[in-house]
């Protein structure tokens, strides 16, 4: 049993069961059970200033997702779940970039949880061929669920 706990700390009114239903069909897509995470979306100022806290960049960003497997912060016990870390989402980013690439609010949200809980899962995209096989399986995953560009 997965516990995925959603939080919503800004004034935005968005449907976290929806999130949440996203995050369990993402894990099944990618065959894992009995983890632990978090998701939470903050404002732009709040990721801006994680952002050059833990990262360095000095502005806003869409995600960041701080994975406690990669550090062996949290060690993998037989029996018990794993615990991912958390996903930060600039609510505000989110808009923007919805705009931007011209689709909905609703897309562009899912498709940085997604991106986010992938990150967790251990995939990146720091080379080319990293990135087409995230890139590839985001989209995967958001078609199935039924979230269209």
């Amino acid at each position: 049993m997965n516990e995925i706990e959603v939080f919503n700390k800004t004034d935005e009114i968005v449907d976290l069961k929806a999130l949440k239903e996203l995050m369990e069909y993402t894990l099944k897509k990618e065959q894992v059970e009995t983890v632990v995470f978090n998701l939470i979306l903050i404002d732009n100022k709040t990721i801006h200033k994680m952002n050059l806290e833990y990262r360095g960049i000095d502005r806003p960003t869409d995600v960041i997702s701080f994975a406690l497997e990669d550090d062996k912060i949290c060690p993998n016990i037989e029996g018990m779940p794993r615990i991912l870390g958390d996903i930060y989402i600039s609510i505000e980013k989110a808009k923007e970039q919805a705009e931007l690439y011209g689709h909905s609010f609703k897309r562009e949200l899912s498709f940085l949880a997604v991106h986010g809980l992938l990150h967790l899962l251990g995939y990146d995209h720091m080379e080319k061929e990293e990135e087409k096989v995230m890139f590839e399986r985001q989209e995967l995953i958001l078609d199935g669920f039924g979230i269209k560009r």
